[in-house]
């Protein structure tokens, strides 16, 4: 949940994108992110204790073949590094839209806060996910509640702006890419915690994980479907609606939507800076520095043109892997069964 909730779910963005632009077929569209979530949460975390991997580039191996596997990490390692900057830049973007102050302050409070979180490695991350990511879905939850149950839609005057046209009979391909988008950074850190579980403690706690972000989805939905007018026109549409319930509300949802920013901000440089671990052989947190310094000089720029030509790609890599998932766990499960069933004959014969 904390990969995935990052600033283009919390900003509302994503959600408009892929579901309030299909008007009413986008509700179908959430329910099926929400079916996907969970299986493939759960079906995840099956094919990673059967196989015993505990980082994504031994998953990607497993699934894809090692050379297959090697492209898609670099490409999927690309992802990561433009991500941390990406996340960085929209910590400054926060401090000087909305907060009024530096824009720099924004980008190193963000740097420092990821490595001293990410200092401890794995255990770093568990921790920090455990108290930042209950503490942003308790706010999305009240203000999106709120929102779409309680809120009039038709407070103020929207401005007489069609809707975008879209083909609403693709609404199912919308709820697919968006799961797998999303799904390729959620794999990242999901993988880690096949140490620290079983399967079926694992299998449960994703499939929770992936039941709860697709009620969040249905909900954001429900919230942004009344302004369906109005949340075209914005880049942080939630933040609007936020601000309709109050200026307090408006600065709670800041800091839902920072702390969205941060959690995604430690997926993307802790399955980096593991990556170049793995590839250079150095230790983990010099590594880590070298990714958040990196990440720096992009951070002060614009890559809104970049990430929009880079992120369908990785929608349709995200696809790739969840095929590629459902049919390893369908092996396995065959697998398990044909063994239980030797073991079976087996007693029977003596």
């Amino acid at each position: 949940m904390g990969a995935v909730i990052g600033a283009g779910f919390a900003s509302g963005q994503e959600i408009v994108q892929f579901f309030v632009a299909y008007l009413d077929s986008g509700f179908k569209g959430a329910l099926l992110a929400m079916l996907l979530f969970t299986l493939f949460g759960a079906v995840l975390m099956y094919v990673v204790h059967r196989l015993s991997v505990s980082n994504y580039q031994d998953l990607l191996e497993q699934l894809l073949g090692k050379k297959w596997g090697r492209i898609i990490d670099l490409l999927l390692a690309l992802f990561l590094f433009l991500g941390v900057s990406t996340m960085l830049s929209a910590s400054g973007a926060i401090f000087d839209e909305h907060l009024y102050l530096n824009k720099y302050l924004g980008i190193m409070t963000a740097f420092l806060l990821i490595f001293l979180l990410l200092l401890k490695g794995k255990s770093g991350l568990i921790y920090s996910y455990n108290v930042l990511v209950p503490l942003k879905i308790i706010l999305l939850l009240l203000i999106s509640g709120y929102a779409a149950f309680c809120m009039d839609s038709q407070m103020g005057t929207p401005p007489m702006v069609p809707l975008r046209p879209v083909q609403a009979q693709y609404w199912g391909l919308a709820a697919v890419l968006y799961v797998a988008y999303n799904f390729t950074l959620a794999m990242v850190i999901l993988t880690e915690y096949q140490t620290v579980t079983g399967i079926k403690a694992a299998m449960q706690g994703a499939a929770a994980g992936g039941l709860i972000l697709g009620l969040l989805v249905l909900l954001n939905y429900t919230a942004l479907s009344h302004f369906q007018m109005e949340v075209f026109q914005y880049e942080v549409p939630m933040l609007y609606i936020a601000g309709k319930i109050s200026p307090g509300s408006k600065y709670a949802y800041l800091l839902v939507l920072w702390v969205g920013i941060l959690t995604t901000a430690l997926a993307n440089s802790y399955g980096f800076a593991q990556r170049i671990t793995r590839l250079i052989r150095m230790e983990y947190k010099s590594c880590l520095i070298l990714t958040l310094l990196l990440a720096l000089p992009l951070a002060t720029r614009d890559f809104s043109q970049l990430v929009n030509k880079i992120y369908p790609l990785f929608g349709l890599l995200g696809v790739l892997i969840l095929l590629a998932l459902l049919y390893k766990a369908i092996i396995e499960a065959f697998r398990g069964l044909y063994f239980k069933w030797t073991q079976f004959t087996g007693s029977q014969r003596r």
